[in-house]
């Protein structure tokens, strides 16, 4: 009885280490799928603040009183929406950033409704032509200003098996095995005219 003990034992040592060895690809494939989509929707989360904070800046310009004029697209890198749009996305700013800012300090065009008129900063495609004010005749005085953003982007974790999750996103493409990803975000608020 006691030899059958043993040689049960004996048998089933490396056991262990066999179920290790098969499951740790398959754990990794998990872990590493998850991370790629996390950072898939951190990317999304903070696009659409950086939209929201832009427009609120392009509308509001600085929290000086000393500052009667409102911000620019470009120009000083500093006090720009789409220098305020990069540094919101701070780290994650590996992509490539698109801004689309219409506003009333870049004038507006005539017509029924008027509209404001709109400047871009980065390269990528084009931004929609923005519609114009639904409300304009109840609210006169006030102008409806927009800013787009779109901002492209890899993953984390490049591999084919970790994207698997990811690739299937329909803002996402797969080319050579990379993934790219391209959001595109828009915030619109009104703007007393001057």
């Amino acid at each position: 009885m006691l030899t059958r003990k043993l040689s049960l034992a004996r048998d089933s040592r490396g056991q262990s280490l066999v179920e290790t060895a098969l499951m740790i690809p398959l754990l990794l494939l998990l872990i590493l799928n998850a991370v790629n989509v996390g950072y898939f929707f951190l990317i999304t989360l903070n696009l659409t603040s950086a939209a929201r904070n832009g427009i609120e800046y392009a509308i509001q310009g600085s929290s000086t009183p000393s500052n009667a004029s409102l911000p620019t697209v470009t120009g000083s890198p500093a006090t720009t929406v789409a220098s305020l749009i990069s540094a919101e996305l701070g780290a994650l700013n590996g992509g490539t950033l698109q801004v689309q800012v219409c506003s009333l300090s870049l004038g507006s065009a005539n017509g029924s409704p008027p509209t404001s008129n709109c400047q871009t900063s980065g390269t990528g495609g084009a931004f929609p032509t923005p519609d114009p004010d639904p409300e304009w005749n109840t609210y006169p005085g006030f102008a409806l200003s927009r800013v787009d953003v779109s901002y492209k982007f890899k993953t984390l974790i490049s591999a084919t098996p970790f994207n698997l999750i990811v690739a299937s996103f329909p803002t996402c493409s797969s080319s050579g095995g990379a993934v790219s990803c391209t959001f595109a975000r828009h915030a619109e608020m009104r703007a007393m005219g001057s």
